[in-house]
């Protein structure tokens, strides 16, 4: 079994996950996985494609509760806020009304959409402790 691991009481920050990940999964490529959550989801995919039935892969994220604080409410409003800064580069409707939802409370954290990137790839299995 390939297993990965997600130290969480080292991410305080969105660009400390990546931190994290980039550590787990990019080891044996020559370049890192920037903070983006389609990035993520594109690497997710290559790790789908090296699965094989007898070798599944499991990503333990420790301390993920620390995680999930860090990247809450005030770092999802931080990271929303910063691309309503860069109206060439996104969908600035989109990105406020996620960032409405967010403050209205019904929105997702960064880490909620975390969950849900790596609830998209059902072989691998994703063991929060």
């Amino acid at each position: 079994m390939k297993q990965y691991r997600i130290d969480g009481a080292e991410v305080h920050g969105i660009s400390d996950l990546y931190v994290q990940f980039n550590r787990a999964l990019m080891t044996d490529q020559d370049w890192r996985l920037g903070q983006s959550l389609d990035g993520l989801n594109d690497v997710l995919y290559r790790v789908d494609g090296e699965i094989r039935a007898d070798h599944p892969a499991t990503f333990v994220w420790i301390d993920h509760a620390h995680s999930r604080e860090a990247l809450g409410f005030d770092e999802t409003q931080r990271w929303l806020q910063n691309k309503l800064s860069q109206p060439n580069s996104f969908n600035q409707q989109r990105i406020q009304a996620d960032l409405d939802e967010l403050r209205s409370g019904v929105g997702k954290t960064y880490f909620e959409l975390i969950l849900e990137i790596f609830a998209d790839h059902p072989l691998i299995e994703l063991q929060l402790r």
